[in-house]
């Protein structure tokens, strides 16, 4: 895979995950996702829980953006995304706008992020 591609998949998967932490969770420009999070640990623990998240999602981002240990970063998005997925289809299924086009778009977005994560650069080692 050429390099530009590589980075593409980074700035694209970054842009994902920084537009879902920072604007849709700390902002709370979207109250919805503070509203799934209630559905899972109740209201009153649903601000600062949505807030942790959002700077887990936001730290994922700068993550992403350094490009370290990119199958390891691939790796723990796996594990949030399949997290988070089985949270809110379990216990807040009627708060998602498309729960079958969000499992979509998470599957298209993994496959990216494991296809450019694969193919980047394995570090130099030096003895």
């Amino acid at each position: 895979m050429p390099r530009g591609t590589i980075l593409a998949v980074r700035l694209f998967a970054a842009s994902v995950w920084l537009l879902s932490g920072v604007v849709f969770k700390l902002l709370d420009v979207v109250p919805r996702h503070r509203q799934i999070v209630a559905a899972v640990v109740g209201e009153a623990a649903s601000r600062p829980l949505t807030l942790a998240i959002g700077a887990g999602e936001a730290l994922m981002g700068v993550w992403i953006l350094s490009g370290a240990r990119p199958r390891t970063c691939a790796a723990v998005q796996t594990l949030a995304i399949a997290a988070m997925n089985a949270v809110e289809l379990s216990v807040a299924r009627d708060l998602l706008l498309a729960p079958a086009a969000m499992v979509c778009a998470n599957l298209a977005l993994l496959a990216a992020v494991w296809y450019a994560a694969l193919r980047a650069p394995l570090p130099v080692r030096v003895s």
